[in-house]
């Protein structure tokens, strides 16, 4: 887990500890970019969460393509449903009624990428808080959730433990 001084850490380790993960908490990027599996949590104070990133260099570890979401009440605060790709790992067997707890304001609503001969495209999730945006991005072990897993109750117990499968 990378550990740039925000986000909810703790609670995060404790729900991937309980689906069966051993997690290192790091703010090395060499650790970072070695380990088996990489979560990076989140925080809703977007401008904080980019510079703790930057003093970890942890924009050289992932990329943003994120803008302020299109919609009536921000922040989007409170439980949504999602709609997952076919052949979602990260999803597979959660019902398309379960809930995912989100809080943000900022959000990617597209993602594009170049056809490459050498990468398959990622499956993509998506939810709607005023405008359509990215709820999760899966390619390979890679996987991105825009909402809390480990706040999400069951579904986000069962998308964790389906995440440490991938990487394990």
């Amino acid at each position: 887990m990378l550990d740039y001084g925000f986000g909810n850490i703790r609670s995060a380790q404790r729900a991937l500890q309980r689906a069966g993960a051993d997690v290192e908490v790091t703010a090395d990027p060499e650790t970072a970019l070695h380990a088996d599996g990489l979560v990076v949590p989140g925080v809703g104070a977007f401008a904080a969460c980019m510079a703790g990133l930057r003093a970890v260099r942890g924009e050289i570890v992932i990329g943003k393509l994120v803008r302020r979401l299109n919609a009536p009440v921000l922040p989007h605060m409170g439980w949504n449903t999602v709609t997952a790709p076919a052949g979602s790992r990260l999803l597979s067997g959660i019902g398309g009624d379960a809930r995912f707890y989100f809080v943000h304001s900022y959000a990617a609503t597209s993602l594009p990428l170049p056809a490459s001969p050498v990468m398959t495209p990622p499956l993509i999730t998506w939810a709607t808080h005023g405008e359509r945006f990215i709820a999760a991005v899966e390619n390979g072990p890679l996987c991105a959730t825009q909402f809390h897993p480990e706040k999400s109750g069951d579904a986000g117990a069962a998308l964790l433990s389906n995440w440490l499968e991938s990487v394990r």
